[in-house]
This record gives C-alpha cells, structure tokens and sequence, in this order.
C-alpha cells in the first residue's frame, strides 16, 4: 500500500493548512515514510515506494506539504510511456484478497508471544529498509537522470552552523545559505526525504564538523522541549558522540510562511552562544491582561420568548403563534456581521429555524461553511452558547453534552431550566458524520439536527458530495464529451433518518417561512419531550450554483414546486405533505429547476438530455411514494 499524505495541520482549533502534525503522528506506526519537497519528488517517490514497499512487505507513505506543494503550480517531468514504470516497478508479488485460487486472510487476531515476533520481524523488515531504499534511489536514477537522496544537503562540509528543515522549507533555507554565505558566515543546511527508517548515522556523519546544529520542526511534541525531529536528531548526535549544541525552533505552524527571513534569524540563532536551546518563532505576544469584550449581549431565556404554544393529542403535536408575523419580535441568535457570500442560504436558515425555538439554545456546528464565516478568531456572531467540532463526531458530541446537562440539573448544580440542543450540519449534507447521526437517532436522543443541505463540500471548493445533484457540475464532477457531471442520484437523508424511528422528521425550506418555523417548534417540542428530531433545507450557495444571490429564494422555490425537494413530515412514523404543489396548479418540470444554476443548466441541452430524464423520473418516483406514504394510515 502507497499512501499520500499532504501534510495539515491538527485540530484543535480547527485549521485546514500545512504544517507536520499530522505525519508526526504516524512516526511510530510502522510505515516506511518517504517526504518530498517539491511536486517533481511527489512524483518520483510515489513511483519508487511501490517498489520499496513490495520488497519489504509493508505500506509506505509519501508525504508532502499540505498546499505549498500539494497546490503548487510547477513542471514536472513525467514518463513517456507508462510501460517504462511497469517495468522499474515489476509484476505483482502478490493479488490479497484479490486471489480466490490462493485465499489469505489478512487482519486476523493475534496473542503474545506472537505478537512481540510481528513487530520483532516488523523492525527487521524497517532496518532492510535502509538497503532496500537506497538501491531503488540508485535503479531510478538510472530510469530517470533524477537523484534521490535519503538525505540532502547544500555547504554542509565546512559549516559551523548547521540548519534543518523539512519539506518545501528546504528551498527557501537553501537561498539563505548562500546569501550567509556571501556574508562571510559558514553555514549550512540539509533535509531528509526519508522519516522511517531514520537516517541517524547519516546525519551524524555530516554533523559531525558542525559548532551548532538548529532543528526547525513545524510541529511541536508538547512537553518535550522541542518537535520529534528535535528529539530524534538530538538522540542519534548524542548516541554517535557527536559534540555539536543542539538549538530547537518551532515555526510555521498552521500554514504560516517561511521566509528567508526566518532562515537568517535561524542561522543567527546557532552563533549565539546565550539564545535559549528552544523556542517559538514567528509568535505574536499576547496582552497578558485581555480579556475578551462580547460583541454583543447574550440571548437567554426571557429575551427568546415570543409565546409559541404546543399542545399533543392522539399521537401529533399542533403548535400556535409561530407564523413569521407571531414571531418577529425573536432576537437573532446567529447576529448579523458574520463573513457568509452574499445570498449564502445558511445564516438565512439557521435563523428561521431558532425563530422557532423559544428559550435557551446551545448550538453545536460540525466543520463547513457555517462555522468559518461565522467564528473567525477572535470574533464569534453567535449570542448563545457555541461548540464546533469536526465532521465525523457532531452528534455524539452533543450527545454527551446534553447528558452532562442533564445530570448537574439533577444534582441542582445548575438553574433547573430546559435548553434546546441544536446540532447544525452541512457542505454536503450529513455524509461524513452519518454513523454519528444515525447513532444518535437510535439512541433516540433529546437533541435536534438541523441540516443546511447546500449540495457539496463547499466550504473547499465544491467538491460532489451524496447530496449534490446528479448531473451537477462540481471540482470533482466535470462536463465534456464523456462526462455529464454527477452520475448518481443524491441520497434521501430524511428518510434515512426516519428508518431511525424517530419521533420526528421534517424538511423545510425558506420560500415557505411559515411551514418552516412551524416545523421548528415541533422539533423543539419533540427534543425537549420525546427524542431526537430532525430537519433538513435546501440551503443556497450562489458561488458554486453558479446563480445570483438575489434569485435564491426563487431557484428554492423551483426546487419545492417541481418536488426535488418537497416539503412533508414524518411524525412518530406518519408520514403527512406540507405542501402539494400539484393540489396548488405550481408544479413545473425538474428542468425548469436545474435550468436557474450554472451547475446543472447544461443539462437542459439536447446532448445531456438523458440525464434531465433520469432526474426527472427519480424525483417524480419519490414524489409518488411520498405520496402513497402520507395516504396510507400505517406509513
């Protein structure tokens, strides 16, 4: 197995940027790990650790930095023929799982003492290593006319001051070496391209002259006095007796940049005899008194009350003074200011759906959209308690913090009052996190989830998700002659949900804001009293729709009337419509739908044709089903 990684940083707080965190982690995972520095070696190592890997026998990773290498826009030179790398490479050794004339069963259970044998032989496989990539770097220069290294340097021989850097940073280090140099100043620099097996002797070997060695990692170990390429460099010129002090230096965390700079102040660092052996670079010192001023006043209870009643009879819950007139004196909880694109449908959303809920609310936003424009450190546009949390684990989250909430207002540690707990979620809808929410629902929670389904991952630039249209155009779904866009169908998470059994399922959309805040206070009644309940919009995103912000309300509208996304209930397993736009003479055609966004206009053409055909016989398929479900007495 070949695995890239371009290396990002860690949460928390939330970033998506380079820095090595995250390969640090796997230092001790038995990979071998190759790094590159540029897009041509992402290249190179990526065809050279398929044959390390099968001659050793185990996985490698190529790792990379996150944007300034994965994004670069650089030449690389590339083979010609694929044949030739079919040939570097070799036959496979083997087909796994693959071979049902040979069957193994691979991830089996294993007891001591074998177990202490696995990982004995997996440190012999990784001390092969040393050999085994040396060789295959010898073979592909050979192939290519390209020399890979397991350590690189530049001026090293007779410097007194000795730099190392990982990855892309090693460029910029090595135009401040030669800058020093002009300078007078004996320096140098050197890299690694090999993590795993450790190049310790290596390095010790073109040390060994050195007065000073300053490591700069970008990551730090916590507690440990510096990053675990301090530690490990540190270790192997302790163990091989080599006499140089050791300087550690933390730089570029979450993507912040590497300047030649930065390298002087690095390279000046290992002449000072007094500076400290470890520190931070590039920080900004905090005033040690702030305290933070809230932007505005918290909305609590007795300021969320606008007299929504809810009375429940014969298993249905009918709720009063919730129309979009009984409810405009309900402060927003989501305030104005935040960074959302204008016509962005999620502030829009969020707010309809809390002009439902009355009384406290704690919100917790899984990773998109709506929790970066809205909580750019060190502001926040939220009046009511706030937790983000990533993807995979939202629900749970929540979960467990309704459950502390629930025990400290047993044990009188807290006012004995009701809060709502709002789990909001989208770019792409519940994909990532689906366990979680299915979880949840089955465990039947007292909390709500709330999806803005804007139909991709957009906060990264649209890539298709389960719930992007079929045919839509996005990054990772394109138009041309053997490509339509999407190819399948986007999943039905209502009804997902309502598998669940749970109390309560809706969706809901802004062109009909009295439904919508309706089902909001059903919702919260259900949470409060009976379990998990949710919501689902359609949730607008002009930038990769590809239409203007001022017709949004209008293409949602079109989507609700032609029954791509219609507008019902599922409550305690009844399923009754919110809205029929063929009773109301509204309903159009799918295409007059599609047609309003840049994404899926295309496929109004002749040519895609077949494609607004199949969409159209899906939605109409489910429209007809729902339809049978609300007239049924036992679906």
């Amino acid at each position: 197995m070949v695995l890239n990684v371009a290396c990002r940083t860690v949460s928390g707080p939330l970033s998506i940027k380079g820095d090595h965190s995250d390969i640090m982690y796997t230092l001790n995972s038995g990979w071998v790990i190759l790094f590159a520095d540029s897009p041509q070696e992402v290249y190179d190592l990526n065809i050279c650790a398929v044959k390390i890997g099968e001659a050793l026998r185990l996985p490698v990773i190529v790792a990379f930095d996150g944007f300034f290498t994965s994004h670069q826009k650089r030449n690389c030179y590339v083979f010609e023929d694929d044949e030739r790398v079919k040939q570097f490479i070799g036959e496979p050794q083997s087909n796994g799982v693959l071979d049902v004339k040979h069957p193994v069963t691979i991830g089996s259970y294993m007891n001591e003492p074998d177990l202490i044998n696995n990982k004995y032989q997996l440190h012999l496989a990784m001390e092969k290593g040393r050999e085994v990539i040396k060789k295959v770097f010898e073979e592909y220069e050979q192939l290519s006319g390209r020399c890979l290294k397991a350590l690189k340097s530049h001026r090293v021989s007779d410097a007194e001051v000795v730099l190392f850097v990982l990855g892309s940073a090693y460029h910029t280090a090595v135009a401040a070496c030669d800058r020093m140099r002009e300078k007078g100043k004996k320096v140098g620099v050197f890299s690694f391209s090999v993590l795993r097996p450790f190049p310790a002797r290596e390095i010790a070997s073109l040390c060994k002259n050195a007065k000073a060695v300053v490591i700069a990692d970008r990551q730090d170990s916590y507690g440990a006095g510096g990053g675990n390429m301090s530690l490990e460099i540190r270790a192997c010129l302790q163990q091989e007796r080599i006499n140089a002090r050791t300087i550690s230096r933390v730089y570029g965390i979450g993507g912040k940049d590497f300047y030649e700079s930065d390298a002087f102040n690095l390279f000046e660092a290992g002449f000072d005899t007094a500076c400290a052996d470890f520190d931070y670079i590039g920080i900004t010192e905090g005033e040690s008194n702030y305290l933070p001023n809230p932007y505005f006043a918290p909305i609590t209870a007795d300021k969320a009350f606008v007299g929504i009643t809810a009375e429940e009879a014969d298993g249905k819950v009918t709720v009063k003074g919730c129309g979009v007139r009984d409810t405009l004196g309900m402060p927003k909880r989501l305030a104005p200011g935040h960074g959302a694109c204008p016509g962005c449908g999620i502030p829009v959303n969020v707010n309809l759906l809390l002009r439902g809920i009355q009384g406290n609310v704690v919100l917790l936003f899984q990773t998109g959209c709506g929790m970066v424009v809205t909580t750019p450190y060190p502001k926040t546009a939220f009046r009511v308690p706030y937790v983000h949390n990533l993807f995979q684990n939202g629900a749970a989250t929540l979960s467990g913090l309704r459950q502390v909430y629930q025990k400290k207002r047993e044990r009188g540690e807290i006012p004995d009052e009701d809060i709502t707990f709002v789990m909001v979620s989208g770019d792409g809808g519940v994909d990532i996190g689906l366990g979680s929410a299915v979880g949840t629902a089955l465990r039947n929670e007292k909390l709500i989830i709330f999806e803005y389904d804007n139909g991709g991952y957009m906060n990264t630039g649209y890539q298709l998700s389960y719930s992007t249209p079929k045919g839509a155009k996005s990054a990772t779904s394109h138009i041309g002659e053997n490509q339509y866009g999407k190819t399948f169908f986007h999943k039905d998470m209502p009804q997902i949900m309502a598998a669940t059994g749970m109390p309560y399922v809706a969706t809901a959309a802004e062109s009909n804001p009295d439904d919508f805040i309706k089902k909001a206070a059903k919702a919260q009644y259900y949470a409060l009293n009976h379990g998990t309940a949710y919501i689902k919009c359609l949730s607008a995103c002009p930038l990769n729709w590809g239409d203007k912000p001022n017709t949004e309300r209008k293409v949602i509208a079109a989507a609700v009337n032609c029954c791509y996304f219609p507008l019902y209930e599922i409550e305690r397993g009844h399923t009754a419509l919110s809205y029929d736009p063929e009773k109301r003479g509204k309903k159009i055609p799918v295409t007059d739908f599609l047609q309003m966004m840049g994404r899926t206009k295309h496929l109004c053409k002749e040519e895609y044709a077949f494609v607004a055909e199949d969409i159209q016989k899906e939605t109409d398929r489910r429209w007809s089903r729902l339809k049978a479900m609300a007239e049924s007495e036992v679906l």
